[in-house]
């Protein structure tokens, strides 16, 4: 019995599709999404002959379970020339289903998609959070776009900033659970992708805390010369002081915001220039074994060059792994950046204590009322000494990222 006899022999009559977890398969299709190619687990996991999905529409396997909105963002992406990742719920000839996460990628003449079967706990999530969109489709009259637009509001609800970002949480998650249930070794580069997202993580949480400090620190500087043009004669020495203070800790606030806060900084571009090299190297993983799976098969397509699909293969490899390099330089260069902001407001700090070490200095010199700026320059004090720790965890969290980088 061969092997497709044995795998007709075993198919179900009715549920799931018989799609094992070592199995990869993929498609390739013209810019319309016709097919021009695939691979034998493709046909067999479909239960097509190969002769009906050659030339056809890729819909033809599309499952009436999927929202709309996901093939409507799948498409949007393509069509701007990004590659993306998402969970696809598919029909085989006979009724089945079978689920895949699919990556999709534009090719030369159109775009090609690589399979694997879902199996992490991000798949059982997807399954529920789709099925409420299908019902929202159903019963709201959603235009794929708006179902489109209901899926990202709802990803960010459960905490991914964009889509993109969800596509890298899955895949990696999807490659994890995938090596778990094949007794395979922990993938390295996906470990690696995830303590340096979870530095990032870290970074933008001590930014909202450095925020809140600067924030809480601002009016003391204010309540400094308000005390002092109490106690001493106007343009006295504590008052200049602490207008100096006001000063420098403005401009290093101000500092603060241009090259740290808002969507381009540092802190912002860090996380998303990892989570995309680690989505692309993990795609260029699955398109490789996509690659071994041909070679292995040995078996001809009619209408199909396996040479040619190989070599298509090849430059996306080749592609997705120079893109992931390339991320992870991008990186390297963003945590210096930041190491170099740390060392900057470091040197502010410094010109911030020896002007806070002179007021207190002054403010010995004054009657008993001096009791209440020596408060308020300690309390300055404890806000620095605060700050300088979150600045050396920042620049610790910067160096890790490096170090894994590298």
């Amino acid at each position: 019995m061969s092997y497709i006899e044995r795998r007709i022999d075993t198919r179900p009559v009715r549920g799931e599709a018989q799609f094992k977890l070592k199995e990869v398969f993929f498609s390739r299709t013209d810019d319309r999404g016709v097919i021009q190619a695939g691979n034998h687990i493709f046909a067999e996991v479909s239960n097509y002959p190969w002769s009906e999905l050659h030339g056809a529409p890729h819909k033809r396997i599309r499952h009436p379970d999927m929202p709309k909105g996901v093939f409507w963002l799948f498409w949007d992406t393509l069509k701007r020339g990004k590659s993306i990742g998402a969970y696809v719920k598919n029909q085989t000839k006979d009724g089945l289903y079978y689920w895949v996460f699919s990556m999709a990628m534009p090719c030369e003449g159109g775009y090609l998609s690589a399979r694997i079967k879902p199996t992490s706990s991000t798949f059982a999530i997807i399954e529920e959070e789709y099925a409420s969109l299908l019902k929202a489709e159903q019963e709201e009259n959603l235009s794929p776009e708006d179902s489109a637009k209901r899926l990202l509001a709802r990803l960010r609800e459960l905490g991914f900033a964009d889509y993109p970002t969800f596509a890298a949480h899955a895949l990696s998650q999807e490659l994890i659970a995938r090596d778990t249930g094949l007794n395979r070794k922990p993938d390295q580069g996906i470990n690696d992708s995830l303590s340096m997202l979870s530095n990032a993580e870290e970074l933008t949480q001590e930014t909202d805390a450095l925020v809140q400090e600067f924030e809480a620190m601002r009016t003391i500087p204010h309540n400094l010369r308000v005390i002092a043009s109490r106690i001493e004669p106007a343009g006295g020495p504590v008052t200049v002081l602490s207008q100096n203070y006001g000063t420098m800790s403005r401009e290093m606030s101000e500092w603060f915001e241009r090259n740290v806060l808002g969507e381009n900084s540092n802190f912002s571009v860090i996380k998303g220039t990892i989570s995309h090299s680690m989505f692309v190297q993990c795609v260029a993983r699955i398109l490789e074994e996509c690659d071994s799976h041909i070679k292995t098969e040995r078996r001809s397509m009619d209408g199909v060059d396996m040479d040619r699909e190989r070599a298509v293969l090849g430059k996306l490899i080749a592609r997705q792994n120079l893109q992931a390099d390339d991320g992870l330089k991008e990186v390297s260069v963003e945590a210096q950046r930041i190491l170099s902001a740390c060392e900057v407001m470091h040197r502010h700090f410094l010109g911030l204590s020896s002007t806070r070490v002179l007021c207190k200095i002054e403010s010995a010199r004054l009657s008993t009322e001096g009791d209440a700026l020596t408060a308020i320059i300690d309390q300055l004090g404890v806000f620095q000494e605060r700050i300088s720790a979150q600045l050396g965890h920042i620049a610790q969290l910067s160096t890790e990222i490096r170090a894994r980088d590298h």
